[in-house]
């Protein structure tokens, strides 16, 4: 109980600092074309953690989702290595924190679930 505990604890200190790690897992060009996607709907939160293009992105788009969504898995196996998680919980745990910081109107797609908008 106590390994677990602390487990939990250490997760949460680690996902503290995420936001500022996340973005050293993009280039500014990326985040920007994201950052615009996000605001007209094209592209969505995970809750696993990940972008997901929600319809009608170009080729340029779908690069920056993947060079993303590549940046923040390995800030989530980087996590999991420092707290004895798996990556998969270290990014939904992540996503808990991006879903909060959805501005109305942007898209989340739950686990089990298609996207909506918040």
């Amino acid at each position: 109980m106590f390994r677990k505990t602390m487990t939990v604890l250490a997760l949460g200190l680690s996902l503290a600092a995420t936001g500022a790690t996340l973005s050293f897992a993009q280039s500014p060009g990326a985040k920007a074309a994201v950052d615009a996607a996000k605001a007209a709907g094209t592209v969505g939160e995970q809750a696993d953690g990940y972008l997901g293009i929600v319809s009608g992105a170009d080729a340029a788009l779908r690069t920056s989702v993947t060079e993303i969504n590549t940046g923040r898995a390995a800030v989530y196996k980087d996590i999991a290595a420092r707290t004895g998680v798996t990556p998969e919980a270290a990014g939904q745990a992540t996503a808990k924190q991006l879903y909060a910081r959805l501005a109305p109107g942007q898209y989340w797609k739950p686990l089990d679930g298609g996207w909506v908008k918040k």
